[in-house]
């Protein structure tokens, strides 16, 4: 028995010298979250393409074909054709894929804000198939949302089979998120600046570097497959050239802002009362906006011989920024696209608000050319510059990003010559619909649905709070390993009745190696032959830690993160001296929100 007990002691020992050749030599998690990010880039490039041509393919066999139908039979096909496939989509939603429904940007701010970021691939696959199919069979929806989700839901994937902390694995989201908007509008800084403004939230300094290197081989990836000119090829350079237009700008900006007050609140109210048809199941009320949508196709078509209801409008959006369209036209499209984007949304089916956004804008902003046009004699190509101006000033109004309103427009015309008429049209457009309505579209969809991203009050209150306070009230004893503390030692400690979970390791100089959890020490009871050869360098976890001037929001949300109770507190000089929990936390918050008497 003794020699046994030998022979598996020596195979312990040969097993934790493996153990520890094999952390010695793999990557670090930044370098593992560097290369997952690089292959996450092409992947969701790859995705965003495919997905292009699903709907290309989809538009060929359907709508396009519908309107093409000898003699007037496309009248009929024209309304067929959006009614069958948002019946098929529908139904697909109801039976099949439930969480595909939507844009799927807010699908992806939840997963992102609810710190547990996970986007289910059976969602995204879904958003694949059923958003292919209802935007290539009419509907008056984008692409650029359900590319969002479905890059996300990428991202998602590769983190499952990645070892990466919980942490890790949330900032990979947003990073799939820009990798989709960049490859969808061929606009790489725009889509970092969008995710940021809108899953973000805020300048988070360790998100940006991943964001930028997926957004850039995102773009890299379908400039080599689809060309390198953005969705809306612009035809020329547009400049200002007279100053009086910037009246007309800051006119075009409170116009925008009214529209897209309008186009929100309509889609918020027809899809609560598409909510209140019990007699029309859920399944079929995607049929019912299709349905619509294919009527005002019809009536764009006789009455203006002109198209762009559907999908994204990407050509008739390309003829108002050649100046190409009267100002009957553009007013009568930007009404019909409002009215069957509203239907094509709020009926139920999956597809964003993106691209139709955009378009409304243009539409808006070429009648504003037009008068400008009318009023100082500018040349036709006056309409165009006012479209691109209208197309940023409706977005931001719509969908509050202004950062990304300015810098899309700028990308498109590869040039700065409308910067000062973007940014007075957009930032106008933005206060004003802010004033007006202050919650933004996807936030006010989210809580329709009864849904709440965060309190913003706790959240401010906590990164408004320094930790040094709670730091000096912890400066009490605490226990600590040294790296050769043997499994013994560290059983004795954890059984002497103190109430840490977490155990630093560290160095005689005072400074942070790791971390022991008591559960990772408990566990050797079970093994005794363990404690002979294994020490305290053996279990510890990767250090982690916070600073005195670090928020009390970043020290817990570290700890939620790490799945841990409490964190180590580190001085100038990069000493531990204390442990922070989430009851200190908690006394912190409490204390400082606490009414004064």
């Amino acid at each position: 028995m003794t020699a046994f007990r030998r022979l598996r002691a020596r195979f312990t020992r040969w097993r934790l010298f493996a153990l520890r050749a094999e952390l010695r030599f793999a990557p670090t998690e930044p370098q593992r979250l560097l290369a997952l990010t690089i292959a996450l880039g092409a992947a969701c490039g790859l995705a965003a393409v495919g997905f292009h041509f699903a709907i290309a393919f989809a538009e060929r066999l359907l709508i396009s074909r519908a309107m093409s139908a000898p003699g007037r039979s496309w009248m009929v096909w024209s309304i067929v054709s959006p009614t069958v496939g948002g019946l098929a989509c529908g139904a697909l939603l109801q039976y099949v894929v439930p969480g595909a429904r939507g844009s799927g940007i807010p699908e992806v701010k939840v997963a992102y804000a609810s710190r547990v970021g996970s986007v289910p691939l059976r969602d995204a696959v879904g958003k694949f198939i059923v958003g292919s199919l209802q935007i290539g069979s009419g509907a008056s929806l984008g692409r650029e949302g359900p590319t969002v989700h479905i890059c996300a839901a990428v991202a998602n994937l590769f983190a499952r089979y990645v070892p990466l902390s919980p942490q890790s694995r949330r900032r990979l989201l947003p990073v799939g998120a820009a990798a989709g908007i960049a490859a969808a509008f061929n606009a790489p800084m725009a889509a970092v600046t969008f995710t940021l403004e809108e899953v973000v939230g805020t300048l988070d300094r360790t998100i940006l570097s991943g964001v930028i290197v997926a957004a850039a081989l995102a773009a890299v990836i379908e400039r080599s497959v689809l060309g390198t000119h953005p969705v809306f090829d612009v035809p020329r350079q547009f400049g200002m050239t007279d100053a009086r237009s910037l009246v007309l700008f800051a006119g075009l900006g409170v116009a925008a802002a009214g529209v897209g007050c309008v186009f929100t609140e309509g889609l918020l109210i027809l899809r609560k009362g598409f909510r209140r048809l019990p007699a029309v199941p859920l399944w079929a009320r995607p049929g019912l906006g299709g349905a619509v949508t294919g009527g005002l196709i019809v009536i764009a078509m006789v009455w203006l011989r002109m198209g762009g209801i559907n999908g994204g409008g990407y050509d008739v959006l390309k003829r108002s920024l050649s100046g190409d369209l009267t100002v009957k036209v553009m007013l009568a499209l930007c009404a019909m696209k409002l009215v069957a984007t509203v239907f094509s949304y709020s009926s139920g089916g999956a597809g964003g608000i993106f691209a139709p956004s955009l378009f409304i804008g243009a539409m808006l902003g070429g009648a504003f050319g037009s008068l400008d046009r009318t009023l100082f004699g500018h040349p036709d190509s006056t309409l165009g510059a006012f479209a691109l101006v209208g197309m940023g000033a409706v977005f931001s109004a719509a969908i509050r990003a202004p950062m990304t309103s300015v810098l899309i427009i700028v990308e498109m015309t590869s040039g700065y010559g409308l910067v000062l008429p973007l940014m007075i049209a957009n930032m106008t457009a933005y206060v004003l619909a802010r004033s007006w309505r202050p919650l933004p579209i996807y936030e006010a969809l989210l809580a329709q649905d009864g849904v709440h991203l965060h309190d913003h009050a706790v959240l401010d209150a906590l990164e408004s709070l320094k930790l040094a306070p709670s730091a000096g009230r912890k400066e009490h004893s605490f226990v600590s390993f040294e790296p050769a503390a043997s499994a013994a030692h560290m059983l004795h400690a954890i059984s002497a009745g103190t109430r840490q979970i977490v155990f630093p390791v560290l160095d005689a100089a005072g400074h942070l190696l790791g971390l022991v959890h008591a559960d990772d020490v408990s566990s050797l009871r079970s093994t005794p032959e363990l404690e002979l050869c294994v020490n305290a360098s053996d279990l510890m976890r990767p250090p982690i830690s916070v600073g005195p001037d670090d928020a009390l929001l970043t020290a817990f949300e570290l700890m939620r993160a790490e799945g841990l109770p409490e964190v180590p507190v580190l001085d100038a000089e990069a000493r531990v001296v204390g442990l922070l929990d989430e009851a200190a936390i908690a006394q912190a918050f409490l204390h400082a929100t606490a009414p004064t008497s």
